[in-house]
This record gives structure tokens, C-alpha cells and sequence, in this order.
């Protein structure tokens, strides 16, 4: 079963929380980073009372969804059936095709070999392959879905830190300001020699920005 979440965009509907441990969680703090992103926007329009803060990573925003020509050839392979899919999919066993704009290669500067193990499920199992072309079907019915959700963003009162790749090729820049800005408790931080994909191309320097914001939000340094 699905339920509507109060002040979600238009259409989209959030699914059952799971019960358990997570009934136990408090003061959450939630780090989305590329389409990791999209989803924390999401849920930060659902306005759950255990998320106490969130981090926004080079994430889609707006009206860049799906995102970059990676997004937009994934959607399109998307359209084949999952065996076709399957097939397109192999050649990202190449470094040479994972580096390409329309692949990884604007994505991170450095991560290539983290890629290349994410691939690996897609390449080998065929319920994976299933899963990936009903998302991205999924994905395409919805193109305005990060515009509606923008205009929750203003209502989300409780701290938020959007980190950027400064150097990014598929995430404008310009969104991480406009994120900054919609957010009433917003700060923005700049990473210095990365693309997209932080946690692999600055791992060190995302956890030290995400540490100060937990610990002493307010204080972030640049760069």
C-alpha cells in the first residue's frame, strides 16, 4: 500500500515506512548525494519528524531530471526491455565507455574503479536488470517532479547543508546556491577538484564539511 505524504509534490506518493528499528530514530540526519539527492528533496517535502537535518550533495534540483546526459541516455536505454537493457548495458564493462560524458566520465574525476563494481550487478543479475528499467520508466512519467518538490524546500525549517562540486559538469553549480537559498536554515559549501560523485572524488574533505555542520552548524569553511 501506498499513502499520499502531507505536502508532497503533486502525484507522488511515498511509500510505507518500514517499522522496526527506525520507529527508534531521532534527530536523523539524511546525506544525498547525485539521485541520492533527489530522494532526500523528497523526503524533505514529507516533513517525517525523525530527519533533524540533511545534507544535499551535487543532486539533481529543479529542472535538471533526469540529469545530464547520463541521466537522459540512462532513461532512454530505460525504454528497451530488460534483456535489451541488459545487453546495452555491457559495454560499461569497458573503462574506455565508462569515461565517456554520457557514461561516468562527468560524473567523478577519480573514481573509476567504484564504478566499475557498481556495474557489476546490472552486468550479472537479471532481477537488477528488471528493477533498473521499471525505475527509469518510472523516472520518465515524472520530468517535473524536482520542480514540484522545490516548492517544499521553503517549508523545511531545520538545518540543511548543500555541498557542491565547484568544478561540477552535471549538476550546475548555480543550483547549490538556489538550494541554499530556498532553505530558510540553508548554508552552502564549495568542494575544490571533484565532479558529481564527492564521496569518491573528495571522500576526506565531504566528511570534514558534514562533521562541522553536525557538530557546530554555522561554522563551515570553503573549498
Amino acid at each position: 500500500m501506498t499513502v499520499p505524504g502531507e505536502g508532497m509534490p503533486t502525484g507522488h506518493r511515498m511509500g510505507p515506512c518500514r517499522r522496526g528499528s527506525a520507529d527508534n530514530l531521532q534527530d536523523v540526519t539524511l546525506v544525498g548525494n547525485d539521485t541520492g539527492g533527489a530522494l532526500v528533496q523528497l523526503l524533505m517535502c514529507h516533513r517525517d519528524a525523525r530527519v533533524g537535518r540533511v545534507v544535499l550533495a551535487s543532486c539533481d534540483a529543479f529542472d535538471n531530471f533526469p540529469p545530464g546526459l547520463t541521466g537522459k541516455t540512462l532513461v532512454l536505454a530505460g525504454k528497451l526491455p530488460p534483456a535489451m537493457f541488459g545487453l546495452f548495458m555491457q559495454q560499461m564493462r569497458l573503462r574506455a565507455v565508462r569515461r565517456l560524458p554520457i557514461a561516468f566520465g562527468w560524473l567523478t574525476i577519480r573514481g573509476d574503479a567504484a564504478t566499475a563494481r557498481w556495474m557489476k550487478p546490472v552486468l550479472t543479475q537479471p532481477e537488477i536488470r528488471r528493477d533498473a528499467v521499471r525505475v527509469l520508466r518510472a523516472a520518465a512519467k515524472e520530468p517535473k517532479l524536482l520542480r514540484e518538490a522545490a516548492g517544499c524546500l521553503p517549508g523545511f525549517n531545520r538545518p540543511a547543508l548543500v555541498v557542491w562540486a565547484n568544478e561540477d559538469r552535471v549538476m550546475p553549480p548555480e543550483h547549490g546556491q538556489r538550494l541554499a537559498k530556498l532553505l530558510p536554515q540553508g548554508q552552502l559549501a564549495e568542494i575544490e577538484d571533484s565532479y558529481t560523485l564527492i564521496p569518491l572524488d573528495q571522500p576526506a574533505r565531504l566528511a570534514q564539511v558534514v562533521r562541522e555542520f553536525t557538530h557546530t552548524p554555522g561554522t563551515l569553511r570553503r573549498g
